[in-house]
């Protein structure tokens, strides 16, 4: 028994080495089919920035069926506390409203869907102050844009420094790199897509992409 035994371990001990030492396969993941639910939420924009960097939108489908605005809410706190989810408790709150609506029991009316919509809002001012200078580098944090992007080497997208060389002399830099970051892309730079920024200010976009070409 033990001679018919040996041979057939070390065929399998060299079956074994030979995948080892082949060269990895490039492996091609299918392309993202599903989508969010849109709604005229404010957590719906922040849904789209945000948590397409880290999970694919049937994620969300895969949680019970019906929960109620306290219980995703509870969701979104988790995503932020345990996970570190780059949200404020402000988007906590915002995300926990849309998903309530979209995929929970809550409706669009709810008094506390409204109140939370209306917050997520800004009051007139009577005499506006003048804006001031957007923060380039709280934008950079808040929206995880690090997570992707290195200043001169690249991690899941192109490095800033790169993307400034394929722009430099281009007439149409700073308006091409505001569409990217507003509206997404995909296939420019890889088959990852870039999600959409359409939460953010024009002037913030614009600060975004004229600090881009300066790398």
């Amino acid at each position: 028994m033990k001679a018919t035994i040996a041979p057939a371990l070390l065929a399998l001990a060299l079956l074994g080495a030979g995948h080892a030492g082949a060269a990895p396969q490039d492996i091609k993941l299918p392309a993202e089919s599903v989508k969010l639910k849109p709604a005229k939420l404010p957590g719906y924009g922040i849904a789209m920035q945000k948590c397409a960097i880290c999970h694919s939108a049937d994620y969300v489908s895969y949680q019970p069926p019906g929960l109620t605005l306290t219980q995703w809410t509870a969701e979104m706190k988790k995503m932020q506390q345990a996970y570190g989810a780059p949200i404020d408790d402000a988007e906590v709150e915002q995300l926990g409203a849309y998903l309530a609506v979209a995929y929970g029991s809550a409706k669009i009316k709810d008094p506390e869907i409204v109140a939370i919509a209306q917050k997520a809002g800004k009051a007139p001012d009577a005499a506006p102050a003048p804006a001031a200078a957007p923060d380039v580098q709280g934008l950079l944090a808040k929206n995880a844009c690090l997570s992707c992007h290195g200043v001169t080497q690249k991690i899941v997208g192109p490095a800033y420094h790169e993307v400034a060389v394929r722009y430099k002399g281009d007439p149409q830099a700073q308006a091409r790199l505001e569409t990217s970051i507003r509206g997404g892309s995909s296939g420019k730079w890889g088959a990852v897509p870039m999600p959409p920024f359409a939460g953010l200010k024009p002037e913030e976009v614009k600060a975004l992409a004229a600090y881009v070409r300066q790398q």
